[in-house]
């Protein structure tokens, strides 16, 4: 006669529930996916750093947060007119200096009577610069290298750039990104061209 009532002590078997072991298995997958999107997104393009000094007034105020692209150097090169972020010399410890591409590998770069002469001719730009007062070292003709660029702030007499010795021209491997996008506060953002 078996027993009906009290206690029992064998263990009964659970069974295995497939279907929502793959439910919660699909969702941690598109989790996964989402953060590794998202993190692609934000490293490429969400890179966030700040303006320093007036070098690039008007285009850029002291103290603007500003996005950088960190991929599109990745499928093509700075070109004239880029405004890049860069560690001066490749220097780790310096802050970023935000800058616009002049000009390109292989070119010549000579200021002479407070203007730009690329490869001999007189650079036309989009912005309105004043006349520079100190050429620095393109004061004589700078020659390029196969990696390198020369770079000038907006506001050109009170930039420190590629014209000076401690700056110089700025190697590819140095640049960190083309910036994109300016933000101080709602109301003063917009891209940057």
């Amino acid at each position: 006669m078996k027993r009906r009532s009290g206690l029992n002590f064998s263990r009964r078997r659970k069974k295995f529930n497939v279907p929502l072991f793959k439910e919660i298995m699909t969702w941690v997958l598109e989790c996964a996916i989402v953060i590794a999107i998202a993190y692609a997104l934000v490293s490429s393009f969400g890179f966030r750093t700040t303006v320093v000094g007036n070098a690039m007034q008007d285009t850029l105020q002291s103290e603007e947060q500003i996005f950088v692209n960190r991929f599109v150097y990745m499928v093509r090169a700075p070109k004239q007119g880029d405004v890049v972020v860069f560690l001066p010399n490749g220097n780790e410890k310096s802050h970023y200096y935000v800058r616009r591409v002049i000009a390109c590998p292989g070119d010549t770069v000579q200021i002479k009577n407070g203007k730009v002469y690329i490869n001999g001719e007189l650079y036309k730009e989009d912005i309105v610069s004043a006349s520079i007062e100190d050429p620095g070292v393109a004061a004589d003709e700078v020659k390029l290298g196969d990696d390198e660029y020369f770079v000038l702030g907006d506001n050109r007499n009170s930039s420190e750039d590629s014209r000076m010795a401690n700056i110089g021209n700025v190697k590819k491997d140095y640049i960190i990104g083309k910036a994109w996008f300016h933000f101080k506060g709602f109301g003063k953002m917009g891209l940057i061209d």
